[in-house]
């Protein structure tokens, strides 16, 4: 049984190494409190700008970038960004 890649020290050190550098999120260009719980949908992520399953690089920096979770996860395995479908609110 192979061992979960992200659970590795490369990938833990990525992690920090990003966390560290306390970017906005990538996606929505809104800042990222890095001291929410992992779980929180406005928390840190590593989000992969070529994603994994399209041939993107899980240990390369430069395919890394710092996300909150909502975006990554709306995000999915596309290599663009979703635009966003919200209304503007006009009264």
């Amino acid at each position: 049984m192979a061992d979960n890649p992200r659970q590795g020290r490369p990938y833990r050190r990525l992690t920090t190494w990003l966390r560290a550098q306390r970017l906005p999120c990538w996606l929505c260009g809104h800042d990222i409190n890095y001291d929410l719980d992992p779980r929180h949908p406005l928390s840190f992520t590593l989000d992969h700008l070529i994603p994994i399953s399209r041939g993107g690089s899980l240990l390369d920096p430069a395919n890394a970038r710092a996300a909150h979770r909502r975006c990554n996860s709306s995000k999915g395995n596309r290599s663009t960004p979703r635009p966003s479908k919200r209304p503007a609110l006009r009264w």
